[in-house]
């Protein structure tokens, strides 16, 4: 069985797919990914899809239920690298890959991840002011 490897760059795990995604390998995926983010406390995926040609249902569903867990273990998930012959076969499988944000490359997907993470800061900021605000 063949494993996807994930890399921890920063704050980021990065996951580039090149190998054919078996339903095993999707699963085992999932799971080193989950366990990934808890033991680094990463708050960013990046899914980098440049060596796939082609994206079937099988492999849309399977980046939708990676950026759900991710999503639900508090990281954003940003797909990168995406053909436009892929975007065209999802479309027309009308998978949206809802929860997934999507970039041209790895280098914007990161910028995203930290504009997304910069974001939540200012509004967790706000929120503690406004509590505290509320409580005085």
């Amino acid at each position: 069985m063949e494993r996807v490897p994930v890399l921890k760059i920063g704050d980021i795990l990065l996951v580039s797919i090149q190998v054919d995604m078996s339903d095993q390998t999707a699963v085992t995926l999932q799971e080193d990914l989950a366990e990934r983010i808890v033991a680094t406390g990463c708050h960013g995926v990046i899914i980098d899809i440049t060596a796939l040609d082609i994206v079937d249902s099988f492999v849309g569903r399977m980046l939708s239920t990676i950026a759900s867990i991710s999503r639900v273990l508090d990281a954003e998930t940003v797909v990168v690298g995406m053909r436009p012959a892929v975007a065209i076969t999802l479309v027309e499988l009308g998978l949206s890959l809802n929860g997934i944000r999507t970039a041209l490359n790895v280098e914007r997907g990161m910028e995203l991840i930290a504009a997304a993470r910069a974001a939540e800061w200012v509004l967790t900021d706000g929120d503690e002011d406004a509590e505290t605000t509320a409580t005085t």
